[in-house]
């Protein structure tokens, strides 16, 4: 017995320094982290709007039936990254067409009405996930994330973390680039 606890130390110091090894892999992607909902249908879900803020809420039933994809934005008020990305989803919106759902993560419906007032509303729908459930069924991990669904309403990406900064914008321009391009007619 007290061999076994003399190893013990050993194998606790091999299992952190592991740890630490796979943490510092430079070809590992701290972002990659997997989604279920790849290639699924968007969650069942039902968000009414944020108070005060004029546009309708989000729902399932929003993003599917749509002539082709949309991108959902789960954000909030409080979150620093989120108030970066805002100004390069709002580009999207005003030079690519791009058409933006929102979900409000766990916000206060006057802070974020008092977010969109000061940094504009690039949003088409925003629904109001007071208590984090759309979130849980979204698989979110955190705002922001960001996530292009086909017409037909199936995930197609998901982004983790503020789109910001040319390698973020790009892979997901190129992201969204091929969901409109499967969903262009076929000649």
């Amino acid at each position: 017995m007290t061999r076994i606890l003399a190893t013990l130390p050993i194998l606790i110091a091999l299992m952190v320094g592991g740890f630490f090894l796979w943490g510092l892999n430079p070809d590992r992607d701290p972002n990659a982290i997997p989604s279920v909902l790849i290639s699924q249908q968007v969650p069942e879900f039902d968000l009414a709007p944020v108070a005060g803020v004029n546009i309708p809420g989000l729902a399932r039933a929003d993003l599917t039936g749509n002539p082709g994809p949309v991108v959902v934005n789960v954000f909030a008020s409080w979150c620093v990254p989120c108030r970066a990305e805002h100004a390069v989803l709002t580009r999207m919106v005003e030079r690519n067409s791009v058409r933006l759902m929102g979900i409000n993560y766990k916000d206060k419906p006057e802070d974020a009405l008092a977010w969109l007032d000061e940094l504009g509303n690039p949003y088409e729908r925003i629904g109001s996930d007071l208590n984090g459930r759309a979130g849980i069924e979204w698989g979110i991990s955190g705002v922001p994330e960001t996530f292009i669904v086909s017409g037909a309403g199936t995930v197609l990406y998901r982004y983790v973390g503020p789109v910001v900064g040319p390698e973020a914008e790009a892979e997901f321009s190129t992201a969204l680039a091929e969901a409109r391009a499967a969903k262009a007619p076929r000649t």
